[in-house]
């Protein structure tokens, strides 16, 4: 994706674009009355009675600050409720709700309409024409005001929850893997065979890389016959001795500092190119649930089913030929183990003492071994093992360790058997 597409996007979620595009309107609204009274005949104003719009104004402007005052502590609540009990990587979607962020600038732009209103009426800007139009906007103002605040209502009630939280990550890492699986190269070339050639590029600054520009990278060698090897993913930590690709020798110094301007690097993580960033937020939010000062195992299980779904997607995806826009750059794949070790290994490390987690654990696994063999087959049955040797420590009773091995995808060399025999059942979450 080019950077500026990526920014553009980014600015467009901030809560003040959308606030200051409803203000913006609510000036409009007030000012297109002046514009339209002349075509308004006096006598229709004043047997409607537009000199109540004053009044109204006035009300709705009392209610419109009390109602953003209050939202804006309701949001604040909400994000500090996220980042204590959930995780701080969370909070990051919460403040780009549209919901939320749709009813404060609906509640701001009308306050801010109501002021400008009333403003005018005190100097005398309206005749009672132009009080018409005012009374006519401001009423359609009131019916946005009500839809908006029906859906606000509504949205509070699960605004931070635990579940709603889950589904904003889940929602997030399966769009940005779902584009992964579209892209599996960004429309770049694969990197099959790694031929490291002589001169490596080096990043500038230490951060995050938030956004690979693949096409101005294609448009560096589009008329060369020469390649650039990728050599990082979004996501990839990276400081100046660390390559983030190479290039070959004979590439002039300016082109190499372009290939340096096509990789956007940040101070943080985000979830747009790196579907990584979501499990591993989501491993976060079942090792929080887990922790004993919590200890909630029906959170990590939510979470481990969210993840289930999210990674057959990957597992899924189409085995059709892959479209390659850009030949002359080879970018890495995505890793399938590095995906399931962001998001098993803290739930195993953390849930390893608790028997439901671990046979949600343990059928997860069984699930996705089964969805896509060739995909987590092999994988599956690695994680599953390490799970059961942290479980083989962590549980007291012999029974309830074979209660989790009966659900692995595979069975545990012999040294893990419990001692004791199998019991007859088993639980069903």
């Amino acid at each position: 994706m080019a950077h500026w597409k990526l920014l553009l996007r980014r600015l467009v979620r901030q809560i003040w674009f959308r606030i200051t595009l409803f203000c913006l309107g609510g000036f409009a609204a007030a000012f297109a009355a002046l514009l339209l009274q002349p075509y308004i005949p006096e006598d229709i104003a004043i047997s409607v009675g537009a000199d109540s719009v004053g009044n109204i104004l006035g009300i709705l402007a009392a209610s419109m600050l009390t109602v953003t005052t209050f939202s804006l502590t309701t949001m604040v609540s909400a994000f500090a409720s996220a980042s204590s009990n959930l995780t701080p990587r969370a909070t990051q979607l919460l403040m780009e709700d549209t919901t939320a962020q749709n009813a404060l600038a609906t509640f701001l732009g009308a306050f801010l309409y109501s002021i400008v209103g009333i403003v005018a009426l005190s100097t005398g800007t309206y005749g009672s024409t132009g009080r018409l139009v005012l009374l006519a906007v401001t009423i359609l103002v009131i019916i946005f005001i009500v839809v908006t605040l029906l859906r606000w209502i509504s949205r509070l009630t699960k605004l931070g929850t635990v579940r709603e939280t889950i589904e904003q990550l889940e929602e997030a890492t399966s769009s940005a893997l779902s584009r992964w699986c579209r892209h599996p190269h960004l429309r770049a070339a694969p990197r099959l065979d790694w031929i490291r050639m002589a001169r490596a590029v080096y990043p500038a600054e230490i951060g995050y890389v938030q956004n690979i520009d693949v096409e101005k990278l294609a448009s560096i060698v589009e008329s060369r016959d020469v390649l650039i090897d990728v050599d990082v993913l979004p996501g990839a930590f990276v400081e100046p001795t660390r390559p983030i690709a190479y290039v070959d020798e004979e590439m002039s110094d300016e082109d190499i500092d372009r290939v340096r301007r096509a990789f956007l690097i940040g101070g943080r993580r985000t979830y747009e190119q790196d579907p990584r960033f979501g499990l591993i937020a989501l491993g976060e939010v079942a090792s929080r649930a887990l922790s004993p000062a919590i200890n909630d195992p029906g959170t990590a299980i939510d979470v481990i089913n969210a993840g289930v779904r999210i990674l057959a997607l990957y597992g899924g995806r189409s085995a059709e030929e892959e479209d390659i826009a850009f030949p002359k750059v080879r970018m890495p794949a995505l890793s399938t183990a590095d995906m399931m070790e962001d998001f098993f290994v803290p739930i195993a490390r953390d849930g390893a003492g608790l028997v439901e987690v671990g046979i949600k654990l343990q059928k997860a696994l069984q699930s996705l071994s089964r969805l896509s063999p060739e995909v987590f087959g092999r994988l599956a049955e690695e994680y599953s093992d390490d799970a059961l040797r942290r479980a083989a420590r962590s549980l007291d009773e012999d029974r309830d360790l074979e209660r989790v091995r009966r659900h692995a995808p595979t069975h545990p060399p012999e040294q893990i058997a419990p001692k004791s025999v199998a019991y007859p059942g088993s639980q069903a979450r």
